[in-house]
């Protein structure tokens, strides 16, 4: 036992199926349990609705969408989802929550770097991602593509949930010391303030001058099932350093960089991006989600692992400088460590990564 509160782990995940905390038509899918998460799977019908709402604490989410629906799409066999849509989908899993349990939701990795906009919704909930405590009933996905249409079909896996038992938040002086101790990111002098270890930008070029990527408008679709399928040059702009190493970025467009620190999650710790800060600029970091027990862990194949930033500048055009801080980290205890770590055995797609596109495309 790791703790009295913390994040659980791929085992008390898998015991949730067993006991039926977790329900679904179908029984969990290979690679579903991550070491502290759950990959969340579509269900059979998607609607396309007027804009995002929630339900509020008096409705559930099929009474609005009887308001709110424009039209009912049929996922069995795969569907188009347009860009600038706002689609609401049913989850294959339902929970049964202990009332002890609550839980939170984050797009997967591979959806952010997709610019898909993706929050779980629950019944009577008043907040996106956020699963209350003792929550039973069906889970609801709200999944709005930005950059590029996609395609997804029943069990297509956008988001991902994260089960946990009480505040095992790190404060900033226990950061510091697990910093001390294990290594959470390689700097010499780390930023931790608001119980969060901050990543800055790496804008140096150091890659044949390579500073990230720009998303193209108008490109064809990507089927996110379908890994390796799509050349990169027909979705992303490369972008080089002209020796400045800074980056205008442009309103309404997409950017995927890189943190110029590594990141190591030791594996008796979550660690998470924390939500945007409007005291580090004009523009967001978003998307950016759970980091598992193993992320840049040696052991687990992970030395040297970066964090992949998707990046939107705000209304007005905004300069960033190599170096500056554009996130935090915070970190979680596990209530006991996972069976497996993230990388390890698990054909995770971005252990060791640098500057990377989602598993989608060739590079």
């Amino acid at each position: 036992m790791v703790g009295q509160a913390g994040i659980l782990p791929d085992t008390s995940i898998e015991d949730f199926w067993r006991n039926g905390v977790l329900t679904a038509d179908l029984p969990p899918g290979e690679g579903q349990i991550q070491p502290a998460s759950l990959d969340l799977r579509l269900g059979a019908r998607a609607y396309r609705v007027r804009a995002s709402f929630l339900p509020g604490s008096s409705h559930t989410i099929k009474q609005k969408l009887a308001r709110n629906k424009l039209h009912e799409i049929n996922l069995a066999d795969g569907a188009v989802l347009e860009t600038g849509c706002v689609y609401i989908v049913e989850l294959m899993e339902s929970l049964a929550l202990p009332t002890e349990i609550s839980a939170s939701a984050n797009p997967k990795s591979s959806t952010g770097r997709l610019d898909i906009f993706t929050r779980v919704m629950t019944d009577h909930s008043r907040e996106f991602d956020k699963i209350a405590a003792g929550y039973r009933g069906p889970l609801y996905l709200e999944v709005s593509p930005r950059t590029f249409p996609i395609v997804v079909k029943q069990g297509s896996r956008l988001s991902q949930i994260r089960f946990r038992k009480g505040m095992a938040l790190l404060d900033a002086s226990a950061l510091g010391e697990l910093h001390k101790r294990q290594i959470l990111v390689d700097s010499d002098k780390p930023d931790i303030t608001g119980d969060g270890i901050a990543l800055s930008i790496d804008l140096s070029g150091a890659k044949d001058g390579l500073l990230g990527y720009r998303g193209k408008h108008h490109s064809g679709l990507v089927d996110v099932d379908k890994i390796g399928a799509y050349e990169m040059h027909d979705y992303w702009e490369p972008l080089y350093d002209r020796g400045s190493s800074e980056l205008i970025l442009d309103p309404d467009e997409f950017y995927i960089l890189v943190s110029r620190e590594a990141v190591h999650v030791p594996p008796d710790y979550a660690a998470e991006m924390t939500p945007f800060d409007p005291l580090v600029g004009e523009f967001r970091v978003h998307y950016a989600g759970f980091f598992d027990p193993g992320f840049g862990h040696s052991q687990a194949g992970g030395a040297g692992s970066r964090a992949v930033l998707e990046v939107r500048s705000h209304e007005v055009p905004f300069i960033l400088e190599h170096g500056q801080v554009v996130g935090r980290l915070v970190y979680e205890h596990m209530l006991d460590r996972p069976q497996s770590l993230y990388g390890s055995g698990l054909k995770s797609n971005y252990q060791s990564q640098g500057l990377k596109l989602s598993k989608h495309f060739r590079v």
